[in-house]
């Protein structure tokens, strides 16, 4: 950023000669790009625009108007303005004609009333111009840095979106072409504000360049795309015009944001990952506000303020496919639930919740039962996938703060439907059974202390000696307490396997072959479950 000349005018240097502005007052943030000491008139012609000119006008003409032609010609080639000492060939003022032209042209006049060594004002304007240059390098050469950095470790939108913020202390927002909001930093600001109405404002600010600045919306905007293709715009939210430094972050930040997305492989689209950090933040109580987790839902066209919400759990069952295909199925799997979602003309929020889930949070429509709603869901996206999966919802919810108990409910009857799949089209708590029963009375101290009963051995056993003996149990009980199978999917020999029974027949003082002892321990690593589900 280039100094103004209300800069220099406040340079001891200019400042001990007693500086007054004749003309141009109301143009004193020019920027002087150098300075320049020049007698002669024809200078013009010498000058490419944004010096700043010191004369002792010992040799400008005596005519008038001439005077006004020099410095009509100094406007005409981009001077930032004209400083003249007087004392020489001015004695006291300038001739009217010189001040006439200045407003005219709109060129800043200053006088020197003092004499004025001009080498100590060139020396420390020109050691400014270096300096603020020397700073701008640095900053560009940290910008390399940081954005190198995000690429080449591959960051999502979020990061650097993050990186942007700090660097400029402003709000930033990345959208699509839809003018929905795919991620976002705001920098201490309003959420609400700043999100309010944003489709409608965002398709108001239209530059034609690939990154301009529109000073109706203090929105510096630039395009983000690669190979011709543009993809998504990023804003810069600025309360003044911004300089440089924040063009070239924009436009660093930009192709950074477009190098990712073209880098991505086998990985969710930027509108689920909005979606999932959306879902994450209400389920981590990462927003402060509810408001603030409806303006973001909002901003990607899903409402959820005044609606029911139904907090749905989806999970694929195939556990032969390695990590990759899991993987890459898992986000083919999303895909296919928005666009069964937009379908059923049922917005909703859809995005990963781990590595083996998909979450949805679906605002119902008035008048729109849940039953309803999860039937066209199901029958839709069973059509368009063909991995096996389960489909879970929880209960309906009021508002975004029962979220969470609603999403922590979907996920407990994924988990036991994903054991036993029986091809319904969804699953709800009541279809858990003895589970859905354990999941609702999992408050009662009663049945924790059951659970503590019949497994607190064998818990502080593993504990203290870093096995996983509950591990066992549990994959012997649920194989019916057929050994050769719970063998078999523990990968394990039968002697080795025969053998921890031992060792668990021991610790629980138990025998495994009993039926009803089985039971207990079933029940009990049940109930076990659904603490730990719901303590996270």
């Amino acid at each position: 950023m280039l100094p103004t000349l209300s800069d220099v005018l406040a340079l001891d240097a200019v400042r001990r000669g007693s500086p007054q502005v004749v003309a141009g007052a109301d143009r004193l943030d020019t920027r002087v790009r150098w300075v320049h000491v020049g007698e002669v008139s024809d200078i013009a012609h010498l000058l490419r625009g944004g010096e700043l000119i010191l004369t002792t006008g010992v040799a400008l003409p005596d005519e008038p108007d001439k005077l006004a032609d020099y410095i009509a010609d100094l406007a005409s080639v981009g001077a930032s303005g004209l400083i003249v000492e007087l004392g020489r060939r001015f004695i006291k003022e300038l001739p009217r004609a010189v001040v006439e032209s200045a407003e005219t042209h709109g060129l800043p006049l200053v006088t020197l009333a003092r004499e004025t060594p001009f080498v100590q004002i060139t020396e420390s304007v020109h050691a400014r111009i270096i300096d603020i240059q020397l700073e701008e390098l640095r900053a560009s050469e940290q910008l390399h840095e940081v954005f190198t950095e995000l690429s080449v470790e591959g960051a999502s939108p979020a990061e650097v979106l993050s990186q942007v913020s700090r660097l400029s202390a402003r709000p930033v927002l990345l959208e699509n072409l839809a003018h929905q909001v795919l991620a976002c930093e705001f920098a201490g600001r309003d959420t609400g504000m700043l999100l309010a109405n944003w489709e409608t404002r965002s398709r108001a600010v239209a530059p034609h360049e690939r990154t301009a600045y529109d000073p109706s919306s203090g929105w510096l905007v630039t395009m983000v795309g690669a190979r011709g293709h543009d993809w998504g715009r990023l804003i810069l939210i600025c309360e003044a015009t911004p300089g440089p430094r924040d063009i070239v972050l924009a436009e660093r930040a930009a192709t950074t944001l477009a190098l990712g997305r073209l880098l991505e492989r086998h990985q969710e689209s930027l509108e689920r990952q909005a979606h999932g950090t959306i879902i994450t933040g209400i389920l981590t109580h990462a927003y402060s506000d509810p408001e603030e987790a409806a303006a973001r839902a909002r901003a990607v066209g899903v409402p959820l303020t005044g609606r029911k919400l139904i907090s749905v759990v989806l999970r694929l069952t195939d556990s032969n496919e390695t990590a990759l295909n899991l993987q890459a199925q898992l986000g083919e799997l999303a895909e296919a639930t928005a666009a069964a979602c937009r379908d059923a003309r049922l917005p909703a929020l859809v995005g990963a919740l781990d590595q083996n889930r998909i979450g949805v949070l679906l605002p119902l429509p008035p008048r729109t039962l849940a039953e309803g709603a999860l039937t066209a869901l199901a029958d839709r996206l069973r059509t368009a996938f063909a991995a096996p999966f389960v489909l879970a919802a929880g209960s309906v919810v009021d508002s975004i703060r029962d979220v969470r108990r609603s999403f922590l409910e979907a996920e407990q009857v994924a988990e036991a439907a994903a054991r036993q799949p029986d091809r319904r089209p969804f699953y709800r708590l009541p279809d858990l059974r003895l589970r859905g029963l354990l999941h609702l009375l999992r408050d009662d101290a009663r049945l924790q202390t059951f659970a503590e009963r019949e497994l607190g051995p064998l818990l502080a056993h593993d504990a203290h000696r870093g096995g996983d003996l509950t591990g066992i149990l549990r994959t012997y009980l649920d194989a019916g307490r057929n050994k050769a199978v719970a063998a078999q999917r523990a990968h394990l020999s039968r002697p080795a396997f025969y053998d921890r029974l031992r060792r668990l027949e021991r610790i629980l003082d138990t025998d495994l072959d009993d039926v009803d002892s089985c039971l207990s321990l079933h029940v009990a690593l049940l109930a076990l479950e659904s603490f730990r589900r719901e303590s996270r």
